[in-house]
């Protein structure tokens, strides 16, 4: 093993990390996003930079992507589309009301510290307003109850203040107050502000109990 030569790459020349051969381009470029997020930062992020490492020729590349906008608002509608797909599942397996909107929140914050990548887009100023519109309105087009992330949460407070356990303020103000607290919670883990996976846990558990209280119908 320690006498094999190595081979001798040629000066100018820029390697590829990996091939592309065949099967799904866009997905694969969507990947490699990702992945270069992941390690560089969205910053770094380049359209030729993703086909190069792939070995993607620039009229493959560009038959799928005229450009980083269009690679990143790909990269947030797939991660808006998990974030719902997760939410929903929480919501439904705690049984909906109080119990779904806590492991609705839980869930929201864990998506953020898996998927950082895909949430530093999704919530970190790269997208336009036609890019964020055009995705919320696909959210909703291809869900069953045609709603996207945002309005899930809705739904949730709406539920609840109509079985009298949430004040009767006004749905989305209040969805926007949750949804900046763990938003919060969620920036904190993923910039590793927090020590810990268990000081994460009890950050959002913590925070939950006391929207909890605060949004909770008052009892005469």
């Amino acid at each position: 093993m320690g006498c094999m030569a190595r081979p001798v790459r040629r000066s100018g020349t820029r390697q590829p990390s990996k091939r592309y051969h065949h099967g799904d381009l866009p997905r694969a470029l969507l990947h490699e996003a990702v992945h270069t997020i992941q390690r560089d930062g969205v910053e770094a992020l380049t359209l030729r930079g993703v086909g190069d490492r792939l070995g993607v020729s620039r009229t493959a590349l560009y038959r799928h992507f005229t450009s980083k906008q269009a690679l990143l608002a790909s990269v947030a509608s797939e991660g808006f589309r998990m974030l719902r797909q997760e939410l929903d599942e929480a919501w439904t397996a705690a049984g909906r009301g109080a119990a779904g909107f806590e492991a609705m929140g839980r869930a929201y914050v864990r998506f953020a510290v898996r998927h950082s990548s895909h949430y530093r887009v999704m919530f970190g100023g790269h997208l336009d307003p036609s890019q964020r519109q055009a995705i919320a309105d696909d959210q909703r087009a291809n869900s069953r109850d045609e709603s996207d992330a945002f309005g899930m949460l809705v739904q949730a407070i709406v539920e609840q203040q109509q079985q009298g356990i949430v004040r009767p303020d006004d749905p989305q103000t209040l969805a926007l107050y949750i949804w900046s607290v763990v938003h919060g919670v969620a920036m904190l883990a993923i910039d590793r502000l927090l020590e810990s996976p268990r000081e994460i846990e009890e950050l959002i558990g913590f925070a939950l109990e006391r929207m909890r209280t605060g949004i909770a119908l008052p009892k005469s």
